[in-house]
């Protein structure tokens, strides 16, 4: 055989990925502009849904009249629609994405591999979802409470005289800020609910271990309060809120993280790896790199040397 055939046929199973992926590709484009139009048709529910939260805020403070939005510019209610569209086709069309990349990943892995990484695959957007649930129904009627506080009623001149007027500040937002608000809550608290399910899968590849998230949980804490203060506006409420529930996230990572060790350490001792106690404090998987020679000339070579 000529080095040109051994090179076509090295590189016909790379063409093959290739042509897999840009299928997979292809699928997953054709399903979020599907989902994406589907969104825009019906994108006036979707903006009262998302937009109660400010409803219910406005009613509890008494203001029981109409709680919509102005349109600042001309186009803006047609990126409002696109928006909603963009997010809405997102959120419809995940299932079938995460589907075509476990169909595209899953031949290449083997069975306790597929049966290791498939519950992360579920749990993934399970928490996304989760952490978008806390954030809509918990998080936003708070923050929007507070950003309400900050009205007061006017005087009204009128034919009696009045000797010093109250100018009145009262809500008239805008409904892409508004809209755009609501999704950085949505989309923030979403991510920020995939840390456990993200450090468990590297404690799980061994890229990560439960004693050192531990050692920099200080760094962690800094880590967290910077985010907080990034993604959320700034007020004191939303960012404490989101530092207690991402703290809390990084600690149970790190219960789950041990758990995945001990797990680990159990199914060694099952098949021999780990003879006695004293072999758990080493690394299990770094252990089965040693060579038996170097430990075999360690063991022969004299003490006076």
């Amino acid at each position: 055989m000529s080095p040109t055939d051994e090179i076509d046929d090295s590189s016909a199973p790379l063409i093959e990925h290739l042509a897999e992926l840009r299928t997979r590709l292809i699928h997953s484009v054709v399903a979020f502009i599907v989902a994406m139009v589907i969104c825009f048709t019906v994108w006036n529910p979707i903006f009262n849904f998302l937009t109660q939260p400010l409803c219910s805020a406005l009613a509890e403070r008494g203001q029981t009249g109409d709680c919509g939005l102005i349109l600042i510019k001309l186009q803006e209610g047609f990126f409002v629609a696109i928006s909603i569209s963009l997010l809405g086709g997102l959120c419809l069309s995940f299932p079938y994405i995460a589907l075509q990349m476990w169909r595209f990943v899953a031949p290449g892995l083997y069975k306790t591999e597929k049966n290791a990484f498939l519950p992360f695959l579920v749990a993934s957007p399970v928490m996304f979802f989760l952490g978008a649930a806390f954030a809509f129904y918990v998080v936003t009627p708070m923050a929007f409470d507070f950003f309400l506080g900050f009205q007061q009623p006017g005087t009204v001149l009128g034919d009696g005289e009045v000797e010093r007027g109250v100018a009145g500040i009262a809500f008239q937002g805008s409904a892409q800020e508004y809209l755009s608000l609501t999704i950085k809550f949505i989309v923030a608290f979403g991510l920020c609910f995939q840390l456990p399910v993200l450090l468990t899968l590297m404690g799980k590849a061994g890229l990560v271990s439960a004693e050192g998230l531990g050692s920099v949980r200080k760094y962690a804490v800094v880590a967290i309060l910077v985010l907080a203060a990034l993604v959320t506006p700034p007020d004191i409420i939303t960012q404490v809120i989101l530092f207690t529930v991402v703290y809390g996230l990084y600690e149970i990572s790190i219960i789950l993280v041990r758990r995945v060790e001990r797990k680990r350490l159990e199914r060694l001792r099952e098949e021999g790896l780990l003879d006695d106690e004293e072999d758990a404090d080493e690394d299990p998987l770094m252990g089965e790199f040693d060579d038996p020679e170097d430990d075999a000339e360690a063991t022969a070579k004299p003490k006076d040397e």
